[in-house]
């Protein structure tokens, strides 16, 4: 959803008091960024709709900092291990985010910002007026027409004209709209649908469970032993399996190993090793070593 923000002219940009610490920068205030074009994008490393993002994120900022914007990435965690500071520090290293970064953890700048969306960006005039969102995946061309005609009011000459050109890869390609038949789901029991395995004893607690001979679209079922946790699912022996029927170009599993040491893991593309089909963190066999969430 993109908006031009009229009715908002006069939100001025809420301050990141609430954060908890800064990475690649020391902390900012929306007074010591006055007579800068702001655009504030709120993440969490794990979410690929976020990751999809952020190939124009970084480019807007490479292109246009020396003409007065300044990005600011506000990094609200959606999971647990998200709240770790060198948790996050690491992947911001890893996936070259590399302009200051507000550490939420308890959500004080999300709620600052009355914002409800990962990703999200607010785009503050020289000013400080809020005078463009953007929430979820898409906007491109409105945010950066955006940051050219706030760049302008400002009396910048020779802001580019050109939009940035993205092409994503890995993590950060675009989505196959047209083939995307399966949703996002959740494997723990407080917003997980759709899950099919043999009735549930208990909750917290370990359990046997097995998978049905056959599997509808976007159904998924467990086997072996685990514990149905409120926000995920934890595997307790080894050959624990998951299994998820889906319809789309990717599928992507956020996973954690236990507090020390790593897991080694296996994925299986209808019972086959994924070969040219493999992603990112496995092989053609579709082996792959979790070593951090």
């Amino acid at each position: 959803m993109s908006l031009f923000a009229k009715a908002h002219a006069e939100t001025h940009l809420p301050g990141f008091d609430g954060a908890t610490g800064w990475l690649n920068s020391e902390p900012l205030t929306p007074e010591g960024l006055r007579g800068k074009v702001v655009l504030v994008d709120f993440w969490t490393y794990t979410c690929i709709n976020w990751l999809r993002t952020l190939g124009y994120v970084r480019a807007w900022h490479d292109k246009y900092t020396d003409q007065g914007l300044v990005v600011v990435g506000v990094h609200t965690p959606e999971f647990p291990f998200e709240r770790d500071a060198d948790n996050v520090s690491w992947a911001a290293q890893d996936q070259r985010v590399d302009y200051p970064i507000a550490l939420d953890p308890d959500y004080a700048v999300w709620r600052a910002f009355d914002n409800n969306y990962w990703p999200a960006v607010y785009i503050a005039d020289a000013e400080g007026r809020i005078r463009h969102m953007h929430f979820g995946e898409g906007g491109y061309e409105e945010c950066e027409r955006a940051v050219q005609m706030l760049l302008r009011e400002t009396g910048q000459e020779g802001v580019p004209d050109d939009l940035a050109s993205v092409a994503g890869e890995g993590f950060e390609a675009q989505a196959d709209w047209g083939t995307l038949g399966s949703p996002e789901t959740y494997l723990g029991y407080e917003q997980g649908q759709n899950f099919v395995s043999s009735e549930i004893a208990g909750f917290d607690e370990p359990q046997d469970f097995g998978v049905p001979d056959r599997l509808k679209r976007n159904q998924w079922a467990l086997s072996g032993n685990w514990t149905l946790r409120p926000g995920k699912s934890v595997v307790n022996e080894a050959e624990g399996r998951l299994s998820f029927r889906f319809h789309a170009r990717d599928v992507n599993l956020v996973m954690g190993p236990p507090t020390a040491g790593s897991v080694a893991f296996n994925v299986s593309v209808d019972g086959e090793p994924p070969g040219d089909a493999h992603g990112l963190d496995v092989d053609e066999q579709g082996n792959g070593t979790l070593d951090r969430p």
